[in-house]
């Protein structure tokens, strides 16, 4: 069974557009260009090594189309090899290389998607799918790089869900100078106080939240 990832660079406060500043967003441009940093570059290949599969919205997929079939090197190399699919009713003609549209209802067709697959399947960028896949519980793990910079406007990665989402820190390393990748998974085990209903779940007793730790 695959494990759904979301994975992105994320300032201080949640602002995950145009990290680059090739959008045209005002603000854009907050986090540089990563293969600058080595330490960053490196997390980046490893992550693309350790995939199985990428998944993107329309408007993201479109827009690393764009970049990576002309670029070289080994990051290059390995994302334009990989299988890709991309969540669009719109979508005709993917160009880019071992690319799958799933047109149908996104939640049942990564759903499905889950159950085909063997492996980590990483969402970038795509906000807006990231935000679904968070509300239907299909994210089993967040790979978050903070940039130390507050914008104070921009699309964040969170959205309104109609519940609570514990996760549970996994990991933490500071990467390059002052940059931190932190590592989250879905705690869909977590302790639930006494009285307190949440999915279903209504808490017995004492204790301490595990996401709290």
């Amino acid at each position: 069974m695959g494990k759904i990832i979301i994975s992105d660079n994320v300032s201080l406060d949640g602002v995950i557009q145009d990290p680059a500043g090739d959008e045209g967003f005002r603000l854009g441009g907050w986090a540089g260009r990563p293969a600058a940093r080595e330490q960053t570059a490196q997390v980046l290949l490893d992550e693309a090594l350790g995939t199985r599969a990428l998944l993107f919205g329309r408007r993201s997929y479109e827009f690393f189309a764009a970049r990576w079939p002309s670029r070289t090197g080994a990051l290059a190399d390995r994302l334009n090899n990989l299988p890709k699919y991309v969540v669009s009713s719109t979508l005709q003609d993917p160009g880019w290389n071992n690319s799958t549209i799933l047109k149908g209802d996104a939640v049942n067709e990564i759903s499905k998607l889950k159950q085909q697959l063997d492996g980590d399947i990483v969402v970038y960028a795509s906000f807006q799918l990231a935000r679904t896949l968070i509300e239907h519980d299909l994210v089993d793990e967040l790979r978050l790089m903070i940039y130390p910079v507050a914008l104070g406007a921009g699309e964040r990665l969170f959205g309104e869900t109609s519940d609570k989402k514990p996760m549970r820190l996994t990991g933490n390393r500071t990467v390059d100078d002052g940059l931190v990748f932190l590592t989250y998974e879905r705690a869909r085990d977590a302790w639930v106080p006494s009285g307190f209903c949440t999915a279903g779940r209504c808490g017995a007793g004492a204790g301490r939240a595990p996401w709290t730790a």
